[in-house]
């Protein structure tokens, strides 16, 4: 794809992590499938600790809220009337933890839960964060440019450090200079750009955001945030138009800094 030059204004380069720092794959063959195989397992083995019955209160909470909607699992109170009241409850959150995952839902009460699990997956070593092989060579010479580096993903900001704390290529988390999530708002909002570049104290302008997935970058755009779109292994097609429009690249290395020389 040759060279894109990075405009002189930016100050800042934005991450998403998905199909752009990360294999689609990762994410959809490793990470997800750890949650549907080991949230049983997880749960049992939590089940007294005060964080877990955070992450249970959230997704019942969710629930109730959910309760319209198609094949929504309900998550009953305990009465502590035994053990196999206890697998009823255990086997409901699995339920609707599986349900949610089916639907591709974002809820906050599903990410919690995630994060929690995927913690301990990565701490005992059950799971590595891949990283595609130009990012950290890449990202050093950007930070050597003077350039911040951020990360934004709906990943929450926990599953983020996971990633990148027990990666294949160690701990690179030094080289992020911060971390959003949606909580700073949607990705498909141009307006999650604007408080982004607020937080980072910089204009919009100044930021470049790199993405696999056309909407975010038409937002990001709008916000007047300057955008290329990565094409990765396993990446969606891009439409012709998509093609003609966006600035796209396949590797972090194709960027060029106005100060590489």
């Amino acid at each position: 794809m040759g060279v894109l030059p990075v405009p002189a204004e930016v100050r800042a380069i934005l991450l998403d992590i998905e199909g752009t720092t990360t294999p689609i794959a990762f994410v959809q063959e490793t990470l997800f499938p750890y949650i549907k195989d080991n949230v049983k397992e997880y749960l049992r083995a939590h089940w007294e600790e005060e964080e877990c019955q955070r992450d249970v209160g959230l997704l019942r909470k969710q629930a109730q809220e959910d309760s319209s909607l198609d094949g929504a699992v309900l998550i009953p109170l305990e009465s502590g009337s035994g053990e196999e009241e206890l697998e009823r409850v255990i086997q409901a959150v699995v339920d609707n933890v599986h349900w949610q995952m089916s639907l591709d839902r974002k809820t906050t009460a599903l990410k919690q839960l995630q994060g929690h699990m995927w913690r301990a997956a990565y701490a005992t070593g059950h799971v590595k964060g891949e990283i595609f092989e130009d990012v950290v060579p890449a990202i050093r010479k950007w930070r050597e440019a003077g350039m911040k580096v951020y990360i934004y993903s709906s990943g929450s900001i926990e599953a983020q450090k996971l990633l990148f704390g027990y990666s294949t290529e160690g701990d690179i988390l030094e080289l992020f200079d911060g971390h959003f999530d949606t909580k700073i708002g949607p990705k498909v909002e141009s307006e999650s750009y604007r408080r982004i570049a607020a937080s980072i104290g910089c204009a919009t302008n100044n930021i470049l955001f790199l993405t696999d997935v056309p909407r975010e970058a038409n937002a990001a755009e709008e916000a007047d945030t300057h955008v290329a779109v990565v094409i990765r292994p396993g990446n969606a097609g891009l439409t012709d138009d998509e093609k003609s429009y966006y600035s796209l690249i396949s590797s972090f290395t194709e960027l060029f800094l106005p100060s590489s020389t």
